[in-house]
């Protein structure tokens, strides 16, 4: 049988197709954080100045930021359950963009600290609720498309990166900036009511599969099999947190870079991602997850040393490419992997996930602040390009299809 010939009426039909309208709203809701996220990162020597923070208060908010992302991501179970996947990724979305005017104008450092924590709580909402979803239409879908999500996540943080560094020579104070970047957002949170789905479709699938969730326990044979994905995902956000947080502070303090050129590393960490993850899912299909997998870690791990050992911005900014091109495919491959091995209880199981996501971009946000300043932010880079290596021994996890648990 030969497959059906793809005419212009039927591919107008799959592109107005419910998954399709499904999938550009989950990319577009990981945009809008992507953007946030870099927002936040790029403008923290602008922040630091601004209110004259300490290197070490810095590293404070930081810390903030991550912990309150874990309440945020428990407190987004709620959310969901009580108005629905699509409602509670647009609200947090929006609550991500006050946020960030708030950090920009805040006239004191209690405004900003409280400000930091809010935008962390946003963010946790929004990883519950858009990986939840994304798990949902990548398994009606029925192949590898979790990394496309994450491919528009990197795309809107180097636009936002490069926002910053643009914005940064014209002479812009953050306030302007942030306000701006904060406009990115919010203009990317109305689009999500273009997206809505029938009833009869996706959202009311996932929903039901939701709803069976809350009474489905998460045994202990579920807890040893995420575990590897905990591992490789806690390491994974060690790193993330490494170069999204402290990059632009590292060109600056370290190699002597100006404002408008420090913001570089940042941009082209997500250039690396966004490219990895353009092409995991096709690697995934193509030659497994096992093999991407083990070439990540080694690729991550030789590039973390060049980042660590750079004489110059230039060679700064291309190991901080190279690290995102390898370190891109991890996040998603563990979280779409945890997320098959209980279909009816996603939601649950993402937010536990939450947890090494969070304690990842805790100890390395934490951990790269101290180096930092104490004046050794290259061995905030040199230790997790020894650490990485560990995962080569989760690999065999990966391998599809998982077993189910017990």
């Amino acid at each position: 049988m030969t497959a059906p010939l793809q005419t212009p009426a039927r591919r107008r039909s799959v592109r107005r197709s419910p998954h399709a309208a499904a999938r550009r709203a989950v990319a577009t809701v990981f945009a809008a954080q992507g953007a946030a996220v870099a927002a936040v990162s790029t403008t923290v020597p602008a922040v630091k100045e601004r209110l004259a923070l300490s290197p070490l208060t810095m590293t404070v908010l930081v810390v903030t930021v991550a912990l309150s992302a874990g309440v945020g991501s428990f407190a987004g179970l709620a959310v969901i359950r009580r108005v629905g996947l699509v409602a509670a990724m647009r609200a947090a979305v929006v609550a991500t963009a006050a946020a960030l005017l708030l950090i920009g104008w805040a006239p004191s450092r209690p405004v900003v600290a409280v400000s930091y924590g809010l935008f962390g709580m946003a963010l946790g909402c929004i990883d519950v609720s858009a990986n939840t979803r994304a798990a949902a239409v990548e398994r009606h879908y029925g192949r590898s498309i979790f990394a496309s999500f994450y491919a528009a996540w990197s795309a809107a943080g180097i636009a936002a990166a490069l926002l910053t560094a643009g914005t940064a020579h014209l002479g812009w104070p953050s306030e302007y900036t942030l306000t701006a970047q904060a406009g990115l957002v919010l203009a990317l949170a109305l689009t999500v009511r273009a997206h809505e789905l029938p009833a009869n479709s996706l959202i009311a699938v996932s929903a039901r599969e939701q709803s069976h969730g809350e009474s489905v326990a998460l045994g202990r044979e579920l807890w040893v099999r995420l575990a590897p994905f905990g591992i490789v995902l806690l390491v994974a956000y060690v790193i993330d947190s490494t170069v999204s947080s402290w990059s632009t502070l590292y060109l600056h303090q370290t190699l002597d870079t100006a404002l408008s050129l420090a913001p570089l590393a940042y941009a082209a960490y997500q250039v690396g991602t966004v490219t990895g993850r353009a092409c995991a899912d096709h690697l995934v299909r193509t030659i497994g997850p096992v093999a991407v997998i083990r070439a990540a870690t080694l690729l991550t791990a030789a590039a973390l040393g060049g980042l660590a050992a750079a004489p110059a911005w230039p060679y700064a900014v291309l190991a901080a490419a190279c690290t995102g091109l390898g370190v891109s495919a991890l996040v998603p491959l563990c979280l779409a992997s945890a997320g098959r091995l209980r279909p009816g209880a996603t939601e649950a199981v993402l937010a536990r996930m939450n947890v090494f996501n969070y304690t990842g971009v805790l100890a390395g946000g934490a951990a790269s602040g101290i180096l930092g300043s104490t004046g050794h932010f290259r061995l905030a880079y040199a230790i997790p390009a020894a650490l990485v290596l560990a995962l080569l021994a989760t690999a065999r996890s990966f391998a599809w299809p998982p077993r189910p648990p017990l």
